[in-house]
């Protein structure tokens, strides 16, 4: 396998207008050099202005489609996004439970438009599925969720974020494009301390539609690479810089980024 693309499956949903899910997973990981597989948890009808409608596969099929890739070509890393169900979310953390690789866990709540994209019972499973995660990617309204806050203010969300690395024993990196100012400040959190904060200056844009989705799966495709935790995330999030200064500006509402805009950084 010398010189083979490191392997990414991505679980997540699909965004029939590209800009995010597995759509932009596989953006991602194609343009930083892996190789990209996917289980499909949901197909959405969506665009920038929102989404239109939502039908969730059967937790058989979507567990089929991991066991075929997992069961041939095999991954190195894996990222989760959109689940659909609670039962999706469980089965998946039984059958990940001894996997060896790196796993990065976008909880996805709620869509860039302000769609809804996870019940309250699915939510609620999402704990099983950060105790087998690497690395878990909340973004504060999804951190308040997790931790039965209403809301964070910016002085709390170390707090917030280390509780919940605690609990589930994972790392957390709470992402602070939700916040005020000037400046995106994004904490990693591990469930013995802070690890790094990394901030960059805030783009005047409303071309933000997938920016989770891309974090994660260039988080994903870095740890499969090797890359230690903290550098890992500051590649992660210079690509996401880079691909939304790339935004080709398509749409009326929340535009996708310009994945295909943006060169292997490593």
């Amino acid at each position: 396998m010398s010189g083979a693309p490191p392997r990414i499956l991505t679980i997540a949903g699909s965004d029939s207008s590209g800009g995010a899910g597995i759509q932009a997973d596989i953006k991602t990981i194609t343009m930083l050099g892996g190789y990209a597989m996917s289980a499909i948890t949901a197909v959405t009808a969506q665009n920038t202005r929102g989404v239109q409608g939502v039908e969730v596969m059967h937790p058989e099929l979507v567990m089929d489609q991991v066991e075929s890739c997992l069961g041939d070509i095999g991954a190195d890393a894996i990222k989760i996004g959109m689940l659909g169900s609670p039962q999706i979310a469980m089965q998946l953390a039984e059958r990940l439970d001894t996997f060896a690789g790196p796993i990065v866990f976008d909880p996805v709540m709620v869509a860039t438009s302000g769609s809804e994209l996870a019940s309250e019972a699915t939510i609620g499973a999402f704990g099983a599925l950060m105790e087998i995660a690497t690395i878990v990617t909340p973004n504060l309204p999804e951190l308040a969720a997790l931790t039965g806050r209403e809301s964070i203010a910016d002085e709390d969300v170390f707090d917030a974020a280390r509780e919940l690395a605690e609990k589930h024993d994972t790392v957390v990196l709470a992402k602070g494009g939700h916040g005020e100012g000037d400046e995106v400040l994004d904490r990693a959190v591990s469930s013995t301390g802070k690890i790094a904060s990394f901030g960059h200056h805030r783009i005047d844009t409303r071309h933000t539609h997938g920016t989770g989705c891309t974090l994660s799966a260039a988080l994903a495709t870095f740890l499969a690479y090797g890359q230690p935790t903290t550098h890992a995330i500051r590649l992660a999030r210079g690509f996401v810089y880079a691909a939304i200064e790339n935004a080709p500006e398509f749409g009326e509402g929340s535009g996708p980024l310009g994945h295909q805009a943006v060169r292997k950084l490593g």
